[in-house]
């Protein structure tokens, strides 16, 4: 009988596991091997802009040599605010060694409430772009009647680097009131579950928003965050 209850118990434990697993406890990928779901947030932005760039390594391309077939990347971009509402979504073609890059205020301008949201957290889900969307890398990319469409993103594909600056307060007595620092997004497990959330609140988003709110203007090619050296 003790045997019986003992088998009983490693078996529980172990589906306990594998159903942990599955919902995503187990250890987050490494934001530098190009992991298709990456988090960030952004902060003080009533004080200043915050930027996000984003590369595509090219881990997913094909061919040989100095010729490179496919390996495009679609990357959708959600914007939550602090009550954890999705603001905004929408998705940017970013084409392998290609760079684009996107103000997080402008964002906030087409965002769901329509007023400025002091801070956001970002997320970035990339998937590999095999609908031949036309256009060059950055180009802002219509949600609708397209593979890059933020509410049904194909297949997760790596190869997805990004960065992002943020405002922050200094201690009191600085000479300067707020610096800005950029670091690299860090990479998280997706969760069906999250998966679902994020996608189909992008859709209600599009449905609702009549094209103006809810759903930001895409990326432009090149980056940012780099003040002139004039």
């Amino acid at each position: 009988m003790k045997l019986r209850v003992h088998m009983l118990v490693l078996a529980t434990l172990a589906f306990a596991g594998a159903a942990c697993a599955q919902n995503g406890s187990t250890t987050a990928p490494d934001a530098g091997s190009g992991a298709p779901f990456q988090i960030r947030y952004a902060s003080n932005l009533d004080i200043g802009d915050s930027v996000i760039n984003i590369t595509n390594d090219g881990d997913s391309a094909t061919g040989s040599g100095a010729f490179l077939s496919g390996g495009n990347l679609c990357v959708g971009v959600y914007s939550f605010d602090a009550n954890e509402e999705l603001q905004s979504c929408c998705a940017c073609l970013v084409t392998p060694n290609g760079l684009v890059s996107l103000s997080v205020n402008a964002i906030n301008m087409t965002n769901l409430t329509g007023g400025l949201v002091p801070s956001l957290v970002i997320k970035l889900l990339a998937w590999s772009n095999t609908g031949g969307v036309s256009g060059t890398t950055g180009n802002p990319v219509s949600p609708n009647g397209s593979s890059c469409n933020a509410a049904t993103p194909g297949t997760l594909a790596v190869g997805m680097h990004a960065w992002g600056t943020t405002v922050h307060a200094l201690p009191v007595g600085q000479p300067d009131a707020y610096t800005v620092t950029e670091t690299e997004f860090s990479a998280a497990n997706l969760s069906s579950a999250e998966y679902q959330h994020i996608t189909q609140f992008c859709q209600f988003n599009q449905i609702n928003g009549s094209g103006k709110f809810g759903q930001c203007k895409g990326c432009e090619a090149g980056g940012m965050g780099a003040a002139s050296a004039q």
